[in-house]
């Protein structure tokens, strides 16, 4: 048998799969604007003491006025992120940090023209890499892209022209060109990482949605059957349950589709709280029935947790009588009927659609064990095998005679609604 199709998920709580892959950098973003500002002040700090140091008579007062104006602009951007577009300001925030590496590259190249050191180099640098690597961890390849192009555009632009025009006083071309160089192969590395890590965490975004959906259905350990995948579901035992409302259509004729249709919902609520309590799971509604299987555990282990959802269910219907003969409403009565046996157990996906399938010779006798049940009108029924596998804890019960053309339906039980559990002589 198989599990219904799988109701669409709320919108206001579960993302679909497609959202993940658009909404996958602003959520890698979210919580981290007072990170960043700490990342891009302690730059700023480390690029004013390289500075002062290397020779602060080589920067004029624009430079300070520029780093300035980036920690106000790295400070309002920080403020801002939980109230503006996300996307909008990460634009921004690419700009700037461009704006301040190729500035602080070029701002060398024309300060150090006579008096070039290697510290102060590498400090011109600083922002360029450190920013890159910030960008490609956003997970937005293209913003890490522009941010690379403007960069590595005014860089060459300032060696062409210094190559062009010797006369502007520019440094050796040597030594920037294998800056430029390197920055430009590292923009390449970390714009392939950002994509190959951009895949990867959608990858698995979606697929731990797809398993927390799944989860809302079937527990842990099923397996999960695809149309190009290699896993073969593995024969397991079950001890199966069928529940039926008796006398559901004579109650629908009476009172009306619309009326039944809540107390069906209530006694499938009923059922599901009592079925999920004892470990067990259900697998389908189907009409006025339900199909739930108990699969963790040793055999008679599913067994007796079986019967007791059973003696569950009878007690919370008993409840649910009494309030409806004081409304005015007539009792319903349940026919509940376990069988156990080795079944096939997972979830295909054929690609289309992805179900909860219970496969086996089990899953038939228990549809005859459930006629038959249903036939003599008994509230609980039982095979032998189940009765069998609980042992001096199987209830009275009373054997039902073979009937002429039962002869493929397991021996059943019949059992009296709250007895007491003692040595069965099955």
């Amino acid at each position: 048998m198989t599990a219904p199709p799988s109701s669409p998920p709320d919108r206001g709580t579960t993302p679909r799969p497609a959202e993940h892959g658009l909404n996958l950098a602003d959520g890698l973003a979210a919580g981290t604007a007072a990170r960043v500002l700490a990342m891009r002040l302690m730059m700023l700090g480390v690029l004013g003491v390289s500075a002062h140091l290397s020779d602060g008579v080589l920067h004029a007062g624009s430079h300070w006025f520029i780093l300035g104006g980036y920690a106000v602009s790295s400070l309002w951007l920080a403020l801002t992120a939980r109230r503006r577009n996300s996307g909008r300001l990460a634009w921004i925030a690419t700009l700037l940090d461009a704006a301040l590496a190729a500035y602080i590259v070029l701002e060398y190249m024309m300060a150090a023209s006579e008096a070039a050191d290697e510290p102060g180099a590498l400090a011109s640098r600083l922002p360029a890499f450190l920013l890159l690597l910030e960008s490609g961890l956003t997970l937005r390849p293209r913003q890490t892209a522009v941010f690379a192009a403007l960069v590595a555009g005014v860089w060459s632009g300032a060696l062409g022209l210094g190559l062009l025009n010797p006369g502007l006083g520019l440094p050796p071309a040597g030594p920037h060109v294998f800056g430029l160089l390197s920055f430009l192969v590292a923009s390449a590395f970390v714009i392939e990482g950002a994509f190959r890590l951009r895949r990867g965490v959608a990858t698995m975004l979606r697929l731990e949605h797809e398993r927390a959906t799944l989860a809302r259905f079937v527990p842990a350990g099923i397996d999960l059957v695809r149309r190009d995948g290699a896993t073969a579901l593995q024969p397991r035992h079950a001890c199966l349950l069928a529940l039926d409302i008796r006398g559901f259509s004579a109650l629908t004729r009476a009172w009306g589709e619309a009326r039944v249709v809540d107390w069906l919902l209530a006694v499938r609520a009923l059922a599901h709280a009592a079925v999920t309590e004892r470990g067990g799971l259900v697998d389908k509604y189907v009409g006025d029935g339900v199909l739930a299987q108990f699969v963790a555990g040793a055999p008679a282990e599913q067994a007796a947790a079986a019967l007791a959802c059973v003696r569950e269910i009878e007690v919370r219907m008993h409840r649910m009588n009494e309030a409806r003969r004081r409304e005015g409403l007539p009792p319903l009565a349940l026919t509940a009927s376990l069988h156990a046996g080795e079944v096939l157990v997972g979830v295909l996906d054929d690609g289309l659609r992805a179900e909860f399938t219970v496969l086996g010779p089990a899953m038939n006798a228990l549809a005859r064990v459930e006629a038959r049940a249903k036939r003599e009108n008994l509230s609980a029924a039982l095979s032998k095998r189940v009765m069998r596998l609980l042992g001096p804890a199987a209830p009275p019960a009373h054997r039902l005679p073979r009937r002429p053309g039962e002869e493929d339906c397991p021996d059943l039980f019949g059992l009296e609604p709250g007895a007491t559990p003692r040595a069965s002589s099955a």
